[in-house]
């Protein structure tokens, strides 16, 4: 039901929340615009990783004080990166667009290699176009993560065309048994090490016969952790046909938080090196 009292408008909605948004788009949206000057709205993403919130808007203190008026900057953070929003308003698209695209160059400038990609689109969408582009196949090995980087993957239909598998080693016994790591290498350097998730990798690369594999170990908590490897370390490797990186992490003390940081990390490390790779 619509009212209005005042020169103000009430809107009464259904309690269905698919009613309610059937409701919203067809009759109340429409309304509202046609009673409303709202101009010309102009959205862009800029998608930036391994960066923390505090750090980043300090590096961008002048950047936005340099930004117009009309055009507005939002932080949106999730779990390893931060979605920076541009909103430009006005009468001239053509000059809000231009300004934007100004300020993405700027902002480029002093990033860098931190923008992972553009518009709100998700990093493991960004890597199934990679390697789909390229015809290349993907494998994992997941202890801390507990298979949540297949899942991530899989939530996108089409993914069986480059994503092969993965191997969920929680034990000792299935890294060594179906990744081939070695027993030496678990007792010199523990199940949390770079030895140890670099044979997870590999492993993974050649008992599922792809051409990069990605592999995560670490300390998830709220438990486990020891003065050398505190809860919230975690060691992601990724492995390819010329070579294998890892990289140690640490994060904080909530596991669900860990499990999803070292997800992004892992698809971003991933991204990375393919990109690499082929230039």
């Amino acid at each position: 039901m619509w009212f209005e009292d005042a020169g103000t408008i009430f809107v009464s909605m259904p309690g269905v929340p698919s009613e309610m948004k059937h409701a919203m788009k067809t009759e109340i949206l429409p309304r509202l615009v046609a009673r409303c000057d709202t101009g010309v709205i102009v959205h862009r993403t800029v998608l930036i990783h391994n960066i923390p919130e505090a750090v980043l808007a300090e590096m961008l203190v002048d950047f936005e004080r340099s930004i117009p008026d009309f055009v507005k900057l939002a932080y949106l953070p999730a779990p390893g990166r931060i979605r920076l929003r541009f909103t430009g308003r006005g009468s001239d698209k053509e000059k809000i667009e231009g300004a934007i695209l100004l300020l993405i160059e700027q902002l480029k400038g002093i990033v860098g290699d931190a923008i992972l990609g553009y518009d709100d689109v998700a990093t493991v969408q960004l890597l199934a176009s990679l390697f789909n582009k390229h015809k290349l196949t993907l494998s994992s090995a997941e202890s801390c993560t507990g298979g949540n980087i297949a899942h991530q993957i899989t939530m996108y239909p089409g993914s069986s065309s480059y994503f092969r598998g993965s191997v969920v080693a929680y034990h000792n016994d299935v890294k060594m048994g179906m990744l081939a790591v070695k027993e030496k290498s678990l007792k010199d350097f523990g199940a949390v090490s770079k030895e140890v998730v670099e044979q997870m990798a590999m492993g993974a690369r050649y008992n599922l016969g792809t051409d990069y594999a990605v592999a995560t170990s670490g300390i998830a908590g709220p438990d486990g952790g020891t003065p050398e490897k505190p809860v919230g370390t975690i060691w992601i490797a990724v492995a390819g046909p010329q070579r294998v990186v890892s990289q140690c992490y640490s994060f904080g003390y909530i596991r669900e938080r860990n499990i999803m940081r070292t997800t992004e990390m892992a698809l971003v490390m991933l991204k990375k090196m393919v990109e690499e790779d082929l230039s």
